[in-house]
């Protein structure tokens, strides 16, 4: 007996939308830069002062920091639909992430230096 077989199809390839993408990312480089900022800023405070201080920072750090990553949202939220998918996007796109993640990144262990800095210096 002859066996039948399926011939997959290839799927074509869903176009990807800048809006939603860049909201990953801003979401995702929220939750990076909030756990650093934990881990080092926090950690650094807490060890030239004590109390309520290094929480309060924590949350004016994070807290501060939202209004930057809405400005990055912005800029590609007001897309339409055919620009929201249009290839010719990629390169600012990647500028903006390339942008994005270096802040998210890079600001807590900058602040980190500054706040150990500062509390050296007192």
């Amino acid at each position: 007996m002859a066996k039948l077989t399926q011939v997959s199809r290839p799927k074509s390839a869903k176009p990807l939308d800048w809006r939603r993408a860049i909201s990953d990312h801003v979401a995702y480089a929220l939750l990076v830069y909030t756990g650093l900022q934990i881990f080092f800023t926090v950690h650094a405070l807490n060890e030239g002062a004590s109390g309520m201080l290094p929480y309060l920072a924590l949350i004016v750090l994070v807290g501060g920091i939202i209004p930057v990553w809405r400005r990055f949202e912005a800029r590609w939220s007001g897309l339409d639909d055919a620009d929201a998918t249009n290839p010719a996007y990629a390169t600012a796109f990647r500028r903006d992430i390339t942008a994005l993640w270096a802040l998210a990144i890079g600001l807590p262990f900058a602040l980190t230096l500054l706040f150990k800095g500062l509390l050296a210096a007192f």
